[in-house]
């Protein structure tokens, strides 16, 4: 596989991905509850990722693209973009190598986001909190370091890590009818639906997306890429352009997209600490809030759901359910 972000990375890469990242990522649970189960007309089936290293499935994708460089590449470090948990999966990955790894990381970004990023070794550039800011800045520190970038989502290597979450899930629960993930740059969502075609071919892929953040329910209503959008959505990690090799990875696997408001999805991130007892975000709780916002789409059907991460500012709850509340 070449290293081209236009490059769509196929079963093959999901495999490899799974190889590659074995000895450094776990393997993370899949959890139940008999009572959301219950609220939700289905059985639900949840990849607890809040669980990988890092606290995301962003390590994934972010130890594929570092351990496939060669080694002379590879002294040279890395660099990225990021609003929070791929910055930090990159600088843990880069630390399971020794190497070095840059992020540039937007002004707002979730202060324990970026403390995780300073933990684990990085160096932050600070930016304008724009895709274009981010992309500019990107540019400037691969140019003066050297380092490799490694897209958050359009990476190649990054979307097939990202599809070992459902492989494993898939392992683990052969029989789903339907597959959800959240869906922010399409990382997550691209590697699932390749995940899916091969190992569960009669499987529906649907992407969970904030009303907020639509972009990717409107790109595909569209039939091309939407990009003129302003995000205003608690899901933080979920505020991120769609990028070209994920639009055609959705459209090539016909996946669907449903939204919620940040409301039900603060509700269902809620619902998640008391019944399942994991730390989720927002940005993974509208997975779950998809699937009870709507209910006859998922009716007596097995569901699986990759809860994507648990990076939480506990110190900005407050203000968060305030928002959630003033919303709905």
């Amino acid at each position: 596989m070449t290293d081209s972000a236009a490059t769509l990375p196929a079963y093959e890469d999901v495999l490899e991905a799974a190889a590659r990242i074995a000895p450094h990522a776990h393997a993370t649970p899949v959890l139940c509850s008999r009572s959301l189960d219950a609220l939700a007309g289905c059985e639900l089936h949840f990849k607890a990722e809040p669980l990988q290293r890092g606290g995301a499935f962003k390590f994934r994708g972010a130890c594929n693209a570092v351990w496939a460089l060669d080694d002379a590449t590879a002294r040279a470090g890395v660099v990225t973009h990021s609003s929070g948990n791929h910055g930090a999966a990159l600088a843990l990955a880069a630390r399971t190598r020794g190497i070095a790894c840059h992020v540039v990381v937007p002004e707002g970004a979730v202060a324990a986001k970026l403390a995780a990023i300073r933990a684990y070794g990085a160096t932050l550039h600070p930016c304008a909190p724009t895709i274009q800011a981010r992309e500019t800045r990107c540019a400037e520190v691969q140019a003066t370091t050297g380092a490799s970038l490694v897209h958050p989502y359009t990476d190649p290597r990054v979307i097939a890590g990202q599809g070992t979450a459902a492989l494993e899930l898939l392992a683990t629960v052969p029989d789903l009818d339907t597959l959800v993930a959240p869906v922010g740059g399409g990382g997550l969502i691209g590697g699932t639906a390749i995940a899916a075609a091969a190992r569960a071919p009669g499987c529906r892929v649907i992407g969970a997306e904030p009303a907020g953040a639509a972009e990717t329910f409107a790109s595909l209503q569209r039939g091309e890429r939407v990009t003129d959008f302003t995000p205003d959505t608690v899901c933080d990690g979920l505020r991120g352009t769609l990028g070209a090799p994920n639009f055609a990875l959705l459209q090539r696997h016909g996946v669907q997209v449903l939204t919620a408001t940040d409301a039900r999805t603060v509700a269902a991130m809620r619902l998640l600490w008391q019944r399942t007892k994991l730390l989720v975000e927002p940005s993974s709780a509208v997975a779950l809030a998809i699937v009870l916002a709507h209910p006859e789409v998922f009716a007596r059907q097995r569901v699986g759901i990759i809860l994507s991460g648990g990076n939480v500012d506990l110190d900005a709850l407050p203000a968060l359910f305030a928002r959630a509340e003033d919303a709905a």
